[in-house]
């Protein structure tokens, strides 16, 4: 009818032909104007097309040079070693190219039972379950496992994905501030406001702290035995973020808990398959059997989200293979990593962070950043600038990441870069 007809416009283009009404105009607009504000802002994000496999050296669109790549969470070259690509391959063949199922209908194959297995014989726990991401494994733990009786003690600057699956909780919510309570890892606080949060939180029946094992802005990893220490001191559980620890941090990979000495006195594990082992896609919760069980039953994301794909599965399982044998890629990593740092204090540059392969170069402007940024990039080197809001205001930085694939001669290379930029633009001397 006549009315029906004036709410529609015109027909945007001959591509789509369905009228766009007043409110999806207007919606339209709106976005528009927020994608502008994320301009303005300068915190825009552009994507580069990568058109090689994920690797140290890789080939990018619009440029007929290979470049070096220090910006992935690729930290044991392990994306596309040709074991682990042999191994997805063959369960294209062997088991198809996914499930079109949940866990629990039929989407369960031998493959998600064997990796779940070795997950959990890698960490020391009783069990492990699959999820699609990390992100997925963090969103689906909380509200499944505290009441509104219950207290979640958070670290101040957790990553977003943890963040997000708290506030799908119903227990009273505590933020402590970063870190407080080290000078460094041998000495404790006594009066840190974590433990001033455990007091506040004393009378509930279950307390969880929880914290990103390893920092991925700063490269900075938690105080783990002093949080634990706290921890069986008021009766609380403990829960680490792994993603940017498993498979590389510690002597053997075990991560945080081997890099600080307090293996087994966590209680929940949650860590990615999407960065160290493999990075394909996929993350996991590990802790005991009885816990793993519940998640089962309960967990939305689990529940609700398609088995991960048999290719994915069996890369991931081929990388649990590898770390179960040798510790060898671990070793070169953490070489890397100390060549890298080394050279570039040497050279006068600020470089934060833990012994981690997460390099954080500190330049405190945001301009300067992403000009420093955009010159090594004409030399070769692949690193991306961060700042606010991604960083507080004044602590701009470029962030390198380091990974086994790396030769000494290409962390040589990317050093000699970064000092000849850094000169360019008066950051050393």
């Amino acid at each position: 009818n006549g009315s029906r007809a004036a709410h529609f416009l015109v027909s945007k283009s001959a591509i789509n032909s369905r009228p766009y009404s007043m409110a999806a105009v207007a919606f339209d607009n709106k976005v528009k104007s927020q994608l502008e504000d994320i301009k303005q802002a300068g915190t825009w994000k552009a994507e580069r097309v990568i058109t090689t496999p994920q690797a140290a050296s890789i080939c990018v669109e619009n440029r007929s040079d290979s470049i070096l790549n220090f910006c992935a969470n690729n930290y044991l070259g392990l994306s596309s070693h040709p074991l682990v690509v042999s191994a997805g391959k063959q369960a294209l063949d062997d088991y198809g190219a996914g499930l079109s199922s949940v866990r629990f209908i039929c989407g369960t194959q031998d493959i998600h039972i064997g990796l779940e297995n070795k997950i959990a014989k890698f960490h020391g726990r009783e069990a492990a379950i699959l999820y699609a991401s990390c992100f997925d494994a963090n969103a689906g733990i909380f509200e499944v496992i505290l009441g509104e009786q219950d207290a979640v003690l958070s670290d101040e600057l957790n990553h977003a994905s943890i963040i997000d699956g708290i506030r799908l909780c119903k227990a009273r919510k505590f933020r402590y501030k970063h870190r407080d309570l080290q000078v460094n890892y041998l000495t404790i606080i006594t009066t840190s406001d974590l433990e001033s949060k455990l007091a506040e939180a004393k009378d509930s029946p279950t307390k969880l702290i929880v914290t990103d094992g390893v920092f991925s802005m700063d490269g900075s990893i938690t105080p783990l035995k002093q949080i634990c220490d706290l921890a069986d001191k008021y009766g609380a559980l403990v829960f680490v973020d792994e993603c940017h620890a498993t498979g590389f941090l510690g002597k053997t990979g075990r991560g945080t808990e081997e890099f600080l000495d307090v293996m087994g006195r966590v209680d929940i594990i949650n860590s990615t398959l999407g960065k160290a082992l493999g990075g394909a896609a996929g993350g996991y919760t590990c802790g005991s059997e009885s816990l793993i069980t519940l998640l089962r039953q309960r967990s939305r994301p689990y529940l609700f989200s398609n088995s991960l794909p048999p290719p994915v599965v069996a890369s991931a399982s081929k990388v649990f293979d590898i770390l179960l044998h040798t510790s060898e890629l671990t070793q070169k990593l953490q070489e890397n990593t100390a060549r890298f740092r080394s050279k570039m204090k040497a050279a006068g540059f600020n470089i934060i962070g833990d012994s981690h392969p997460i390099c954080p170069v500190m330049l405190g402007d945001a301009r300067l950043a992403n000009d420093f940024s955009n010159a090594i990039l004409e030399k070769g080197i692949y690193v991306i600038g961060f700042s606010f809001p991604v960083v507080p205001k004044g602590k701009a930085r470029i962030r390198v990441q380091v990974s086994a694939a790396h030769s000494t001669e290409e962390i040589d290379k990317c050093c000699e870069a970064f000092i000849e930029v850094g000169k360019q633009l008066g950051v050393i001397s």
